[in-house]
């Protein structure tokens, strides 16, 4: 293999989020929770990743969480975003549900051409990773057992 096309594999979940500047605070929010290994290595995930600005609408919460003391429920929170399997917008139906490694289900609804999750809508879809893919969302999706 040339050098240029191992530059041009799919980068981890982790990387992906790292280099790009939407996600910073999810990055942070990884880190935190000592979740960022796991994006990183073997496995196929779907990961809904909510933007800068729907963890800035939820700061209260994010403030919360992102204290040590809290960090079990930072973790739920992460996990609750993420699906085992790689699920392209296209795989998507209304009214499906996907179990979370969190453990709890994110509902899918489809209008006009708009897929939601959990009332978050799909900003950005499948931007692919070596690890699985991403969607990216515009609100920060909360599981009812934290």
């Amino acid at each position: 293999m040339k050098a240029d096309s191992i530059a041009a594999l799919p980068k981890s979940i982790a990387e992906t989020a790292v280099n790009t500047d939407q996600l910073s605070t999810l990055v942070a929010a990884l880190t935190q929770a000592e979740l960022v290994e796991t994006f990183k290595g073997e496995g196929n995930f779907t990961v809904f990743a909510p933007t800068n600005e729907a963890f800035t609408a939820a700061q209260s919460t994010v403030d919360m969480l992102m204290k040590a003391e809290n960090k079990s429920k930072l973790q739920n929170v992460l996990k609750y975003h993420v699906v085992e399997g790689v699920t392209m917008a296209s795989d998507l139906s209304d009214g499906q549900e996907l179990t979370t490694l969190q453990g709890e289900k994110l509902k899918v609804t489809i209008e006009e051409d708009k897929v939601m999750i959990n009332g978050a809508e799909v900003v950005i879809a499948d931007v692919k990773a070596s690890n699985g893919v991403v969607h990216v969302i515009n609100k920060v999706v909360v599981p009812a057992k934290l």
